[in-house]
């Protein structure tokens, strides 16, 4: 008989043109207001300029997207690993 993976296990690595869900969302957030710029503007230098900026975005998530290390900031991993209760209140 078959084993199908748990639904939520499936969500977690989809992706919808190559960039995950988050990132496909900030890309359709940039074209949406790429239309609204270009509806207002009458200029073809400005088109073009959204053209070239929205496939610059799409192409810099897809390599965010596929080394996700590029912009890894801070160490993953504390300094110190203990089971002591953090508090505000200093009892020394």
């Amino acid at each position: 008989m078959k084993r199908y993976e748990v639904y939520r296990n499936m969500r977690k690595r989809a992706v919808i043109f190559g960039l995950p869900i988050s990132l496909f969302a900030l890309m359709m957030v940039s074209i949406l207001a790429s239309l609204l710029i270009i509806i207002f503007s009458f200029s073809f230098l400005v088109i073009i300029g959204l053209m070239v900026f929205n496939g610059g975005l799409f192409i810099a998530l897809i390599r965010i997207a596929n080394n996700p290390q590029l912009f890894q900031l801070a160490n993953p991993f504390p300094r110190i690993i203990s089971s002591k209760r953090y508090s505000s209140i200093d009892y020394e």
